[in-house]
């Protein structure tokens, strides 16, 4: 039954917010963490990405079902930026998945059986504090605090990034996500569909992730965060190919 976790349906959903913080790492750093068809999608030749993406996710159920048949979950995604050439020689975009977190048993089990996201059980705390907002969990071990503000957010500080320009084209999601199966050597490849999609730049308070820091990487700094809200998102059946 391995097919069934080749995405072999469409999905759709609806985005309630989207919290994504988007790391710089050396590059040479990041290059061991993906697999052989895949190569990094840099910066200056210089640095690569990984981010963590925190989504409230409702109405989650195969593309075309009725609203009342999907599920509302909380979902943590740990994803490299990455690009693929495909065989008809089009080099796209896309994540590759290190791991996913969410908040149900169930997700985990149906993620689990129809994608290759390694989802795992966590809980999730969110709090409001004045302009400061949190979502932490302690299983997890991470926590994120970020702050509402009527003034231009600032590109983080360190960041190789000196405008936003450059730092939205490293905001996740992108278009595809992709998986290898080592062992036979395909590549399986999924498209995202998002609209009204304007990640609006985010300022940080505070952050700490243990799963990060267990990835033992040097000299990582906050690129760019971005939070977008109430959007409809769908992902097409996954297509698979023979990479070389």
């Amino acid at each position: 039954m391995k097919f069934l976790k080749n995405h072999p349906f469409a999905v759709e959903a609806f985005f309630e917010s989207s919290l994504v913080l988007t790391f710089a790492v050396p590059k040479e750093q990041l290059q061991d963490f993906i697999p052989e068809c895949l190569v990094l999608d840099t910066f200056e030749d210089k640095w690569a990405f990984i981010a963590v993406a925190m989504v409230q996710t409702t109405g989650l159920r195969p593309k075309g079902f009725p609203k009342f048949l999907g599920n509302n979950f909380f979902l943590i995604g740990y994803r490299i930026f990455v690009r693929y050439t495909n065989n008809a020689g089009k080099r796209l975009r896309g994540l590759y998945i290190l791991k996913s977190e969410t908040n149900k048993w169930k997700m985990q089990l149906l993620g689990n059986i129809f994608t290759r996201y390694k989802y795992t059980t966590t809980d999730i705390n969110q709090s409001t504090e004045g302009n400061l907002q949190a979502i932490s969990s302690k299983k997890s071990n991470f926590n994120i605090v970020t702050e509402q503000t009527a003034s231009p957010v600032q590109i983080p500080e360190g960041s190789p990034f000196t405008g936003w320009k450059d730092a939205r084209k490293f905001a996740g999601p992108l278009p595809h996500t992709f998986s290898y199966n080592k062992e036979n050597g395909k590549v399986l490849i999924i498209l995202g569909l998002r609209q009204n999609w304007k990640p609006e730049p985010v300022k940080v308070k505070s952050y700490e992730f243990e799963f990060l820091d267990k990835l033992n990487l040097q000299n990582v700094v906050l690129a760019n965060a971005f939070e977008i809200k109430n959007i409809p998102y769908s992902w097409q059946k996954g297509k698979i190919e023979q990479w070389k």
